[in-house]
C-alpha cells in the first residue's frame, strides 16, 4: 500500500526506523507513527516508506 501523502510517507519512515532499532524508541514516537508500528509489518511500513513523494500532498485529505 503505497502512502498518500508526503506526511504519511515520513510517518512510514519513522515507525520503520523505529521497528528496526535505528532510531528512537517505540514508546517516544508519537501520533500516526506510533499506531504505524504497532499495526504494521516491516514489509508493509517498508513499502509505505519508499513511496515516491513527488506530486503527493503535505497530507492526505480527510474524504
Amino acid at each position: 500500500m503505497p502512502a498518500k501523502s508526503k506526511a504519511q510517507q515520513m510517518a512510514a519512515g519513522a515507525a520503520l526506523a523505529a521497528k528496526r532499532g535505528e532510531k528512537k524508541k517505540k514508546n517516544e514516537l508519537k501520533g500516526a507513527s506510533k499506531s504505524m508500528v504497532k499495526s504494521m509489518s516491516e514489509k508493509e511500513l517498508h513499502k509505505m516508506a519508499s513511496t515516491k513523494r513527488k506530486g503527493k500532498a503535505e497530507h492526505a485529505s480527510k474524504s
